[in-house]
This record gives C-alpha cells, sequence and structure tokens, in this order.
C-alpha cells in the first residue's frame, strides 16, 4: 500500500468523491471482504460490491487476495494507498492561465503550491527519501517587511550559489512566504 495517490484524473476523482465511496474506501485500510464492509457499514453486500467495483476500476482499490466459501469465491480488499490527494489541477484556474512571475504575487504562490502538490504527490514512498519540512511563524512589524524580504532573497540566493552545481542529487527547495489569518483554534 503506498503513502499517498494523487489523483490527477476527473474519472479518479468523479469516482472517489461519493460519500458512500468514502465509507467504503476508509473500511478498507486493511483487506477486507465486501461482506465484512457491508457488515461494518450496515450495507447489502450487492450495493458494497458495486461501489468496490468502481473504486477497483479507478485504481483505488485493489483485490489483495481470494478465499472459497461454500463453494463462492470470495475476493479480500484492500485501498491502494493511506491517503488520497486530488490535484488542483483538476479543475483547473478559471478565466485561463495567469503563471505570474512576480514571486511577490498570490498568483505565483498559487502555481507554486500546485507544483509543490504534485510534486510531493509523485515521490515513490517504497523508499526512504531525504527531504525536509519546515513551517514557522514570524511576526515582522510593516517598516521591517523590505529588510526582511532582503535578508531572505540574500540567505537563499547564498544556498542556490553554494549547491546550485551539475553534480549530486537533485532537490528542488520552494518557500512560500504569506500573512496568516489569524483562526479562534490557533
Amino acid at each position: 500500500m503506498r503513502d499517498v495517490l494523487y489523483l490527477d484524473r476527473i474519472e479518479q476523482a468523479e469516482t472517489l468523491l461519493k460519500p458512500q465511496r468514502i465509507e467504503v474506501l476508509r473500511q478498507l485500510a486493511e483487506p477486507r471482504t465486501c461482506n465484512e464492509v457491508a457488515e461494518r457499514l450496515g450495507q447489502s453486500p450487492q450495493r458494497v460490491y458495486y461501489h468496490v467495483k468502481r473504486l477497483v476500476d479507478a485504481g483505488l482499490v485493489e483485490q489483495v487476495a481470494e478465499r472459497k466459501v461454500r463453494a463462492i469465491h470470495e475476493g479480500i480488499y484492500q485501498a491502494t494507498a493511506r491517503s488520497y490527494w486530488l490535484s488542483p489541477r483538476l479543475v483547473g484556474r478559471l478565466g485561463g492561465d495567469r503563471h505570474s512571475q512576480d514571486a511577490t504575487s498570490l498568483d505565483y504562490l498559487l502555481d507554486l503550491t500546485e507544483e509543490v502538490h504534485a510534486d510531493v504527490g509523485a515521490l515513490d514512498r517504497d523508499q526512504e527519501l531525504p527531504s525536509i519540512g519546515i513551517a514557522g511563524h514570524l511576526r515582522i512589524p510593516p517598516e521591517e517587511r523590505q529588510q526582511f524580504l532582503d535578508d531572505l532573497q540574500t540567505m537563499l540566493q547564498a544556498l542556490f550559489t553554494r549547491y546550485g552545481g551539475a553534480e549530486g542529487d537533485a532537490f528542488k527547495l520552494a518557500l512560500a512566504c504569506y500573512p496568516k489569518g489569524e483562526r479562534p483554534h490557533d
């Protein structure tokens, strides 16, 4: 079972985004038969099988085994991933692509976020990957914003200069800095 399955086809999203199928998929985090899932959900086995079949056809569930019960072969199914990510590109940008080159624009931040989302979703999770994620909160007075941006650019440019050669493993560094809205649970 993969950690993440990145869904970038509309057919997969359509198959997944039905409340009944999401419940069936949750039950298939562990290998189970349609009868076992039906019993847990209080549904008929035929109804569950219908949803499992659609999930299998979309590559979201797979048959992992089969057992014989009273002359009937019963499939044992399991979700193909622990997590399913929907690509933002399934809907795309309404009003056309805006691919902004202005690193301080919201459009650029949205493009970067979509790119990181796709890159992380495509990583091979069957091996240990050297990666890091860091998040933090800063408070910058308005009069110091430009100095902060200048310092950040200088620091990152030094890293790009030092490690930007043609040899070694390729990594991508993406940094997003945006105003954080205050939420009651923060």
